[in-house]
């Protein structure tokens, strides 16, 4: 089947998404979700992507700082990657975190992956057209404190 040339970075998430079944093959359901985490970030940079493991972004309400998420993956800077490792199914909540965080970095495409199961769920995520309000569902995920600049991590 041809890649769809109507979405982004088709190409990228297509190896992205070859890296975490290879992970899931090997490890199977039942471990935590940093350690899918981990073993889907060897296997990029193995594949030859440049990753950034736990990439904090900052957010702020106009000028004013509230706080910074940490993104799973952020792939060859264009592709948001959130894992999970659940037993059920993935739900719109997780969906919604990656859209938040497609409109918090301005990115086109984002992957979200299950490794708790026993097959791989994945799903492609396309930002709506209108994201005016990501702001307002974005506090769920802050973290506070300092921003972590010396956590950014840069394989390859």
């Amino acid at each position: 089947m041809p890649l769809d040339p109507s979405i982004p970075h088709t190409d990228i998430t297509y190896r992205i998404i070859g890296c975490a079944m290879r992970v899931h093959t090997r490890l199977g359901p039942g471990l935590k979700e940093v350690h899918y985490q981990r073993a889907l970030t060897a296997e990029m940079d193995k594949d030859g992507l440049l990753v950034y493991e736990e990439y904090p972004v900052e957010i702020y309400d106009g000028d004013e700082f509230v706080g910074w998420v940490s993104l799973d993956h952020f792939v060859e800077n264009c592709i948001v990657v959130e894992d999970k490792a659940f037993a059920h199914m993935l739900t719109d909540e997780e969906v919604a975190q990656v859209i938040t965080y497609l409109a918090a970095t301005r990115q086109h495409v984002g992957l979200l992956f299950n490794f708790g199961r026993r097959r791989l769920e994945y799903q492609r995520i396309l930002p709506p057209k209108d994201v005016t309000d990501w702001q307002t569902h974005v506090r769920r995920y802050l973290r506070r404190g300092q921003f972590p600049i010396d956590r950014k991590r840069k394989n390859g």
